[in-house]
């Protein structure tokens, strides 16, 4: 994955910097350098996804934090100043990242390697979902935001039209995530959760009642329906005493 890079500073030494920087790390690419936030405003391509934006801070007439309010919400910002008192200022806006000035390409390297994990991760749940499973986890989009969830919290899915709930052990509210059922199914691992209903996944781990055909969640009860009755029903046997 390559990714579209603009720089705004209203230092020429710094913009030079931070454009080599961007030159010799393979997946970058520079889409735009602008030395101030207004010729920012008017010229950074339209035509193409900006997704990591270098931002001075400490500019004329629009300074960086004001300017970043005005960003896509889409693009990546990592702030840079020569000014450390800012530092939690830029993460009130949600920054990915903050660089003081001068930067070091080592501290560069480390910013841009922070905003590759943040769209591959973006990537595997443009879907609605990905996994990770080497943290045992999956990340889901919800509300615009990607949030993780361990697998071993999950207690049951719960399918809506288009959109499904995800429960979690000792969380009041579901995670509302748009994405199918069937999608869902096939990312989550077979070996830990099983379909029971159309509407219904449940974690093989967390089934501790069933009463009379319905599995037991506290005050929920998941129904099992016919159609994929053996297939719990063969798990439950090979774990039975």
């Amino acid at each position: 994955m390559i990714l579209n890079c603009a720089i705004v500073d209203d230092e020429p030494l710094a913009l030079e910097l931070l454009r080599s920087y961007v030159e010799k790390t393979s997946f970058l690419r520079l889409v735009g350098r602008y030395s101030s936030a207004v010729q920012a405003m008017t010229e950074i391509p339209l035509h193409e996804e900006v997704h990591i934006l270098f931002l001075d801070i400490q500019m004329p007439e629009l300074n960086g934090l004001e300017f970043s309010r005005m960003v896509s919400p889409g693009t990546r910002i990592i702030f840079t100043t020569a000014f450390g008192q800012y530092a939690l200022d830029s993460y009130k806006v949600n920054a990915l990242d903050y660089l003081l000035k001068p930067v070091s390409y080592v501290d560069f390297l480390q910013s841009v390697n922070k905003a590759m994990q943040w769209y591959e991760l973006k990537q595997k749940a443009d879907n609605g979902i990905g996994t990770d499973e080497s943290e045992n986890c999956i990340y889901v989009k919800s509300d615009y935001k990607l949030i993780r969830i361990a697998l071993d919290r999950i207690l049951y899915i719960e399918g809506l039209k288009d959109y499904v709930k995800i429960h979690v052990e000792d969380e009041p509210k579901a995670v509302l995530s748009l994405i199918s059922m069937k999608a869902m199914e096939e990312k989550l691992p077979s070996s830990r959760f099983i379909r029971v209903h159309r509407s219904f996944i449940v974690q093989k781990s967390k089934i501790k009642v069933i009463d009379r055909g319905r599995i037991v969640f506290g005050k929920e009860y998941i129904p099992v329906s016919d159609s994929y009755k053996q297939e719990l029903q063969t798990y439950l046997s090979g774990h039975s005493v």
